[in-house]
């Protein structure tokens, strides 16, 4: 008799206008998928590649080229696989990243895992949300560029917190905010994406994806990137090896960069690893290696092994503005700023040209007195 019950009162809430009582959130999410092109072809997208994309932070505007390829059940990858340039990311059941120059693969963790993780859903967090593992609270209504929206408040599984505005009218999601620290590093920043440019995805059946998103900081309403997709496509043949880290030989320089960053929670273990290499192979320059290790180590948050490593390196290259701007921020990130102010000098005085050191410098603030 109680199941009764509820499926008729469930069948009366249906029957009632929504513009006579409370919308629910997945009323919301049920409108989205149809807006989009409905819950069924959305689901039979197996893989989907965006290219075309020119993507612009700060002074840096990329060349338009920018490609990304995503496929069932999880697979993601940023970057062209068959044309590997300076940089790739990707998540094969786990988060990695290729860095062109030194030439390594690094398994990402913390944030900077985090981040990659929860971009390879495709379909967007909203689709069965709760097979995810996922909650959504419905909060009060906001206006995205004067257009009423409700406000979705998305808890994952992990604990990450995404907020969602689906417009009103046409039911597409507008906008986003999260509150995550910048390329991994530092305090969390409160940002919001604006979202726009919907198109169908060839080869879809219809169904519209973004083209466009605007990232800008809360706080001080300053525009942390942007992204112009130039077109999406749908149901491709894709390799697996798409979604894996570049195969290829290492160097004796390579291997020991990669080893070392698997150590980056022992720092002793870093340092007896970098003086035993140095020892051994003289010859080589492992100055611009370490310093990539160092950050990549720091972005990780593991900061102990990479102020010691970074140290190391100042040491053994101490007319390299770059490895003092690298200890600077290694400094920085461990919560020494004033020691960390004295590299980023260094490092302006040692070349008067460093930008990062420049920026790092104002990023301080005045000086707090003697050190």
């Amino acid at each position: 008799m109680k199941s009764l019950c509820v499926l008729g009162l469930a069948a009366l809430a249906a029957a009632i206008p929504v513009s006579a009582r409370a919308i629910t959130v997945d009323e919301i999410i049920a409108r989205h998928a149809e807006a989009r092109g409905s819950y069924d072809k959305i689901k039979a997208i197996r893989t989907l590649v965006y290219s075309g994309g020119t993507y612009s932070e700060g002074d840096y505007t990329g060349s338009g080229n920018a490609m990304m390829a995503f496929a069932r059940p999880y697979l993601r990858v940023v970057g062209n696989p068959e044309a590997p340039g300076g940089y790739m990311e990707g998540y094969d059941g786990a988060a990695w990243e290729w860095l062109g120059d030194p030439g390594i693969v690094v398994r990402t963790v913390g944030a900077a895992a985090g981040a990659t993780r929860r971009g390879a859903d495709f379909e967007g967090l909203l689709i069965d949300y709760r097979a995810k593992g996922s909650t959504i609270d419905l909060e009060p209504s906001e206006e995205i560029d004067g257009r009423p929206a409700y406000r979705l408040v998305v808890t994952l599984r992990d604990g990450f917190v995404r907020e969602y505005f689906v417009d009103q009218e046409s039911y597409l999601v507008t906008a986003e905010r999260r509150s995550a620290p910048i390329h991994a590093f530092g305090d969390p920043v409160t940002s919001e994406t604006r979202i726009g440019d919907y198109r169908p995805a060839a080869g879809s059946g219809g169904v519209l994806f973004a083209h466009a998103y605007v990232e800008t900081d809360i706080a001080t309403g300053e525009i942390l990137n942007s992204m112009q997709w130039g077109k999406v496509e749908a149901n491709r043949e894709l390799p697996a090896s798409w979604f894996s880290p570049p195969e290829f030989e290492r160097t004796k320089l390579q291997r020991f960069l990669e080893l070392l960053y698997g150590e980056r929670t022992d720092k002793e273990a870093v340092l007896w690893s970098y003086v035993d290499f140095r020892r051994a192979h003289p010859e080589i320059d492992t100055r611009e290696g370490i310093e990539v290790i160092g950050y990549q180590m720091l972005k990780m948050s593991d900061a102990e092994a990479a102020v010691a490593l970074l140290e190391a390196n100042a040491r053994d290259y101490p007319d390299s503005s770059s490895s003092a701007f690298g200890l600077g921020r290694a400094y920085a990130t461990a919560g020494q700023p004033e020691t960390a102010r004295t590299q980023f000098e260094r490092a302006l005085g040692l070349d008067a040209n460093n930008r990062r050191a420049k920026q790092a410098l104002a990023a301080l603030g005045p000086d707090s007195g003697p050190r």
